[in-house]
């Protein structure tokens, strides 16, 4: 049997590479996971990922937005209130990458560890 090894200059493989950089981006999967529970303003989004300056927190969700996997909802209110929630094609994401977020969370102490003893060991050769 032969195996077909994909064509990496095809369209096909340009696309699902544009799609797996969107959905591989730190940001994007943190935010897709936290949306899991259902919608939230943008600085509750904002609180609970550590890390993300404002600027990179429009643009992932401009991002995401962009990509149909959430939807954002102005509110006429003052002050103006913005919610973002995950669409059908969101939650299917969100079901592929929660395992993953919460296998980090459960092991996150043994990476740690593991690194520690990387950089020692990194640390004596030098």
């Amino acid at each position: 049997m032969t195996v077909k090894h994909p064509d990496h200059a095809s369209e096909d493989c340009r696309a699902v590479s544009s799609v797996l950089a969107r959905v591989g981006d730190k940001w994007s999967v943190l935010i897709i996971v936290l949306l899991g529970d259902g919608p939230k303003r943008f600085n509750e989004i904002k609180r609970s990922v550590g890390g993300i300056s404002q600027r990179m927190l429009t643009l992932t969700l401009r991002g995401l937005e962009r990509d149909g996997l959430v939807t954002r909802t102005q509110f006429p209110t003052i002050p103006p209130r913005v919610d973002y929630e995950l669409t059908p094609l969101g939650h299917s994401l969100w079901k592929a990458v929660e395992p993953l977020g919460t296998w980090a969370q459960g092991h996150v102490a043994h990476i740690v560890e593991a690194r520690t003893r990387f950089d020692e060991g990194i640390a004596r050769i030098d």
